[in-house]
């Protein structure tokens, strides 16, 4: 058995190094979206590679239509026989406009001093070169210590991520043997807040939809026709102002007949959390909270399903006034789902319901425009337990079980194709402004990350 009290000595000296090297990270422009940046990209997958070939690791570039898929694999100290982890994270970023809003150069590293003591701003500060590093570093001390590994694993690192993963799909389904593992560790969260560690166990899916109702054959003259003729804008306002009953329920035909209810255990945790309602609604500019009744707002978000319209649109919408009936009228909505629904079915409740509310006349087009079941991953599963022993260790507390509004589809993709659970363990804060201007990680919680991966590892490896 490897102890881990040297390896997390070694990463406490070696924290300033570990800083310097996520630097060096972010100063690559891995913009995965913008092909002017497509050398880029690659420098940073081969950055990664070469790191983790000097900790010991046989890594590669695995080249796809996309950006490359990094690829690594150690075999762990010699005879392992305990389980074999895999651990995903992306090195691509989001495009850094608009410019003007940074306080830095989003490409030029900066740590600055703040409430919480110093953190380091950049674009993928947090997301998720921050978040990757954090197990890296990790290996990087248990090699430094140790010369291994204390178990078998696989790192798959993608470039795609912030561009929707189309080549992701393809590269699991064509490296299943390959990728095969007793768990996936994921690195793309959020802590609960910066004293206390979560890892989240629910993740919602997604079914989105555009819908087109079609009236008349062409635009008419609103003085000429108003009045005698259906408007498909006036018929779709009214069919979508009733996919939600006074208690704001949805009204879909068996939209929550699979539901997998919360636990009393679940809801007491969550209660116990001490979730800031107002705040919450304020830092949108609101007071009163909304959703289907019965329900708190953090259960809301992340252990009901929804139904939210996207976007609306028809006729005229142009600068002045054209006074006409359009031909059509369409909508974009999203359906958010939780344990236990099936896209599928919630399809098919869609189409009935629209299908009763056809007017005369009138008939639909329906596209879909993606769709993903909800993941719950539980809690009482020997290698979650691990983990959250090793944050325990860490932080000297237990980690909360959270939920997340959002969907993450590489764990959906992880579970259908390579058969096995994900563990989504994350260092994020809420005010990390992902996406936005001034993206930044607080250099606690990357150390935290640091010190919790290289617990986890030696708490899986007991087996």
């Amino acid at each position: 058995m490897f102890s881990v009290a040297p390896v997390l000595d070694h990463l406490d000296r070696d924290f300033d190094a570990a800083v310097g090297r996520l630097c060096d990270l972010l100063r690559i422009r891995s913009v995965s979206t913008d092909p002017a940046y497509a050398g880029e990209t690659r420098h940073a997958a081969q950055w990664l590679a070469d790191q983790l070939t000097g900790m010991g690791f046989e890594a590669s570039l695995r080249d796809t239509p996309g950006h490359p898929m990094v690829v690594a694999h150690h075999p762990g100290p010699e005879g392992a026989t305990g389980p074999h982890l895999l651990y995903y994270g992306h090195y691509d970023v989001q495009p850094p406009e608009p410019l003007e809003l940074w306080n830095s150069p989003p490409f030029e590293p900066t740590v600055v001093d703040a409430r919480h003591g110093k953190r380091v701003v950049a674009r993928g500060a947090v997301d998720d070169k921050g978040q990757v590093m954090t197990f890296i570093e990790a290996f990087r001390a248990w090699h430094a210590v140790h010369g291994t590994m204390p178990a078998r694993i696989t790192v798959l690192l993608e470039g795609e991520e912030e561009t929707g993963s189309p080549n992701l799909v393809p590269f699991l389904e064509a490296n299943k043997a390959e990728l095969r593992a007793d768990v996936c560790v994921v690195t793309d969260t959020n802590s609960w807040n910066i004293e206390t560690p979560a890892i989240t166990c629910m993740l919602r899916g997604m079914l989105y939809l555009e819908v087109t109702l079609h009236g008349p054959s062409h635009d008419l003259h609103s003085g000429m026709y108003g009045g005698a003729v259906l408007n498909p804008n006036n018929a779709l306002v009214r069919i979508l102002g009733q996919i939600h009953d006074e208690a704001g329920r949805v009204q879909f035909p068996g939209f929550y007949d699979d539901v997998v209810p919360l636990s009393e255990a679940e809801r007491e945790q969550w209660r116990g959390l001490g979730f800031d309602e107002s705040g919450f609604l304020a830092g949108v500019g609101l007071k009163t909270p909304r959703g289907e009744e019965g329900w708190s707002t953090l259960e809301r978000v992340w252990a009901r399903p929804t139904c939210d319209i996207n976007g609306m649109w028809g006729g005229y919408t142009g600068v002045g006034s054209k006074t006409v009936i359009p031909a059509q009228a369409s909508a974009k909505f999203s359906c958010r789902l939780v344990a236990g629904q099936d896209p599928k079915k919630i399809l098919a409740g869609i189409r009935e319901f629209l299908d009763a509310r056809t007017p005369a006349d009138c008939r639909w087009e329906i596209k879909t425009f993606g769709n993903s079941p909800a993941i719950k991953v539980p809690a009482e599963q020997p290698l979650m337990q691990k983990a959250m022993a090793g944050l325990a260790d860490i932080y000297g507390r237990p980690p909360v079980l959270i939920g997340s509004g959002g969907s993450i589809p590489v764990v959906g993709y992880i579970q259908r194709i390579l058969g096995f659970d994900s563990i989504l363990v994350g260092f994020g804060l809420e005010d990390d402004l992902i996406h936005s201007p001034n993206e930044k990680f607080e250099l606690k919680c990357y150390r935290n990350g640091m010190r919790s991966h290289a617990a986890i590892l030696a708490r899986m490896a007991e087996g």
